[in-house]
């Protein structure tokens, strides 16, 4: 909790006037260390100063130590040190004083003295006084425009492109973060991230329902008893599952234009999953959800660019945006994009219905396709219906077909999370783990996550296992007596020829978890292609250091590791081409194995969940400027095992960089980044000894650097949490003084293993 106490009235009236009720509220845009500087060092002014002072961290792992109503009331002044939109309703009627983040670290001492002279919020919006830093402050305006110099965003306008402070700001738009590609895979991960929860929550939920609360019946069907406490449960669980479709839609229309998009982003997944309300029997699904997401989103952006009267403006975000949103896009997807849904429906299921007299093995094949497809939307449910439809009739192979071919693509992307686990982060593994369970139940929505964080790579995957198993099936003439699907319905006596069920499953599965792995290795080296046969020399990584595998020059060698040839080499600035560069990576790779195998045996405890290890430290950084700086730390980074693309992730740092600087002052600097550059989080730490000009906050040299780089997947908050705890501790003078006085990296790590 960050809160200062006050010594005594007498004490406050020495340092500045009477002891001070006060409370504050940090955010930056990225939600990380900014944040939390700011909380510290605002708390400890206050300390100092005699007054009390209690700060709320809106960060990337949300709201912390929030502020009540009851500290509001009570409370002589607010300060709001922050660099992106905060909420100022609670605070009418107070003295409010509103600046950029890095005001709130550079000068906490000032604000509390001019916090007592501010003016009173009554509604509107007040002005910055001394508003954005540097490091960019995020606009009021539609698209968000990082704010720059000293005068910061004035006068709250919330229309129009992103605001731009008067200084040197950038108009950042969808350009300044990056480009339209990645504000769109942002958007996606950020829907991913969100849906996730309920995938699981649903789908174990529906799954532990059915085995333990249902009851076989005469034809091999699988039923939970109306009103008994399992079908309750069962229910919860279709709750979930109803609900992640609009929260897939709904996140990622609120990642492309913020609050006001929530709401149309998740009606219209709704609609999109709901076949009913434009006349087909089956929704779009979630690959339906992702299109809504971004027309919402960007139907918000587009009508906050409209200019509007003054008076307006106030209930723009609140009522008429989501009203005219929301509208525009149900209408839109009822009665222009659910017709070609319908139609797709209904003359797929023709189709299927001409194709019955065929090839058990084609019309297998093609039903497992369809079933993998989509998952859900139209194209999975055309087949499962048509399989379903025909069980009355007697023809009971067409679902047995379809039974084989549900349950391999939540299995199939489960085994994958298992065979190439470093591909995968913690949250993926874990999630990876639930698709395995559901899939056993016959519960394909367990790969939804994968499909929608990757589709490039897991829809052609989970496709072509899906049409081996729907083959397999059909050429051994599977039957399945239910219309449901997985090992469940075998196991409950549903399936004729079992064996070649498991079989068909299995192989499957297996086709779908291999293909998933090498598409994914593909992507991979078209990104890190280039660099195979290109010279390595300091602050560049070539083939070894992509891999993740060896340290550039500046980075520290494992203790007592000699460098592998090859490596060495390249750590000379030679140039390693076909065999020769082969042999080195294959080389380091080995190296790198062995020596991660005899870390993980000698390290008495984890460092910053692990993250932070013996091969991602160093007391000797010898960059003398920031960018050769990251360059360094990257390489230093790679050495941990987790990096497959050195290149990538030194582009993505500095990019992050360009938005502002990420010297935090106090000596200290943590770039970071947000790319699938590096296949799990990993924390490296530098020392420089001279000291690197950071452009940091309070013009001090960045003497101590630790560069943190996480997957674009990384939904989890564990990872921020760390981040959170790393700026905080930080601010401790004593534990910064340790830092630079450690003699080596065993003695830096046992120091950074207080951090809890």
């Amino acid at each position: 909790m960050t809160t200062s106490t006050a010594e005594s009235p007498d004490d406050g009236a020495e340092r500045g006037g009477p002891a001070l009720k006060l409370l504050a509220v940090t955010a930056c845009p990225t939600g990380i260390a900014h944040t939390y500087m700011a909380a510290e060092k605002l708390a400890q002014a206050a300390a100092s100063l005699g007054h009390e002072m209690k700060v709320e961290t809106q960060g990337s792992i949300g709201a912390e130590n929030v502020l009540s109503d009851n500290d509001v009331r009570s409370a002589d002044g607010i300060i709001i040190a922050a660099d992106k939109d905060i909420d100022r309703s609670r605070f009418i009627g107070k003295r409010l004083l509103v600046v950029g983040v890095a005001e709130g670290i550079r000068h906490p001492e000032q604000l509390i003295a001019r916090v007592r002279s501010a003016p009173v919020y009554g509604g509107g919006a007040p002005l910055h006084e001394g508003g954005a830093s540097a490091s960019g402050g995020a606009g009021d305006g539609g698209d968000g425009g990082v704010g720059g110099g000293d005068a910061g965003v004035r006068g709250g306008a919330r229309g129009g492109g992103g605001g731009v402070g008067s200084g040197a700001g950038v108009g950042a738009g969808v350009a300044g973060r990056g480009g339209e590609r990645g504000v769109a895979y942002k958007a996606l991960m950020n829907g991913v991230s969100y849906m996730i929860p309920f995938v699981v929550v649903g789908g174990l939920l529906i799954a532990i329902s059915l085995a333990l609360g249902g009851h076989p019946q005469a034809d091999g069907g699988l039923v939970i008893p109306e009103g008994s406490f399992w079908k309750h449960v069962n229910e919860i669980g279709a709750i979930g599952f109803t609900l992640m479709v609009p929260i897939l839609s709904g996140y990622i229309a609120y990642a492309i234009g913020d609050r006001p998009a929530l709401v149309p982003g998740m009606i219209g997944g709704w609609i999109a999953n709901t076949g009913e309300l434009y006349g087909s029997k089956a929704g779009a699904g979630f690959i339906g959800a992702i299109v809504a997401g971004f027309l919402a989103g960007y139907l918000v952006q587009g009508i906050k660019k409209i200019r509007v009267p003054r008076f307006v403006r106030p209930i723009m975000p609140i009522i008429v945006i989501p009203i005219v949103a929301t509208t525009t896009l149900g209408l839109f997807f009822i009665y222009v994009i659910g017709r070609p849904i319908s139609w797709v429906f209904t003359h797929l299921t023709g189709w299927l219905g001409g194709m019955t007299g065929s090839s058990a093995i084609l019309l297998g094949a093609i039903l497992g396709l369809m079933i993998a497809f989509d998952m859900g939307g139209p194209v999975n449910k055309t087949a499962f219906l048509f399989g379903a439809g025909l069980i009355a009739s007697g023809n009971q192979t067409v679902m047995g077909m379809c039974a084989a071919a549900i349950p391999v693509m939540p299995l199939g992307q489960g085994l994958a999370t298992l065979i190439r686990r470093r591909r995968y982060s913690g949250q993926e593994r874990e999630t990876g783990m639930a698709a395995l369970f559901m899939g056993l139940f016959g519960i394909s929505e367990g790969a939804i996550p994968f499909a929608a964080a990757r589709p490039a790579q897991v829809i052609p995957a989970n496709m072509l296992g899906g049409a081996v198993a729907g083959a397999v099936a059909g050429m051994a003439g599977v039957t399945d007596a239910v219309p449901h699907g997985g090992p469940i319905v075998a196991v409950l006596g549903a399936v004729g020829g079992v064996p070649a069920f498991f079989l068909a499953v299995v192989i499957g599965s297996v086709v779908t978890a291999l293909t998933t792995v090498a598409l994914m290795d593909v992507a991979e080296r078209r990104k890190g292609g280039a660099a195979a046969t290109a010279p390595v020399s300091a602050g560049t990584a070539g083939p070894a250091a992509a891999a993740g595998t060896a340290p550039a020059a500046g980075a520290a060698a494992p203790a007592g590791a000699a460098p592998a040839p090859g490596v060495a080499a390249a750590a000379a600035g030679v140039p390693l081409t076909g065999a020769a560069a082969a042999a080195a990576v294959a080389v380091a790779v080995a190296e790198d194995a062995r020596s991660t195998e005899e870390a993980e045996v000698a390290a008495p405890a984890e460092v910053l969940s692990g993250y932070l290890t013996e091969q991602t430290v160093t007391t000797q950084l010898t960059a003398g400027e920031k960018d050769a700086a990251i360059r360094e730390m990257a390489a230093l980074a790679a050495a941990g095992g987790t990096v497959a693309d050195v290149d990538e992730l030194i582009r993505a740092a500095l990019a992050r960089e360009a938005q502002g600087t990420t010297g935090l002052g106090e000596e200290i600097a943590i770039p970071h980044a947000k790319t699938d550059a590096v296949t799990a989080p990993v924390v490296a730490f530098g020392r420089s000894a001279d000291g690197i000009d950071w452009g940091s906050l309070d013009g001090s040299l960045a003497k101590m650097v630790f560069m943190i780089a996480v997957p674009e997947a990384a939904a989890g908050d564990e990872h921020l949490r760390i981040l959170a705890l790393l700026s905080r501790k930080l601010m401790d003078t004593g534990f910064r003084a340790r830092l630079q006085g450690a003699a080596d990296e065993a003695a830096l790590l046992q120091i950074l293993r207080e951090i809890h």
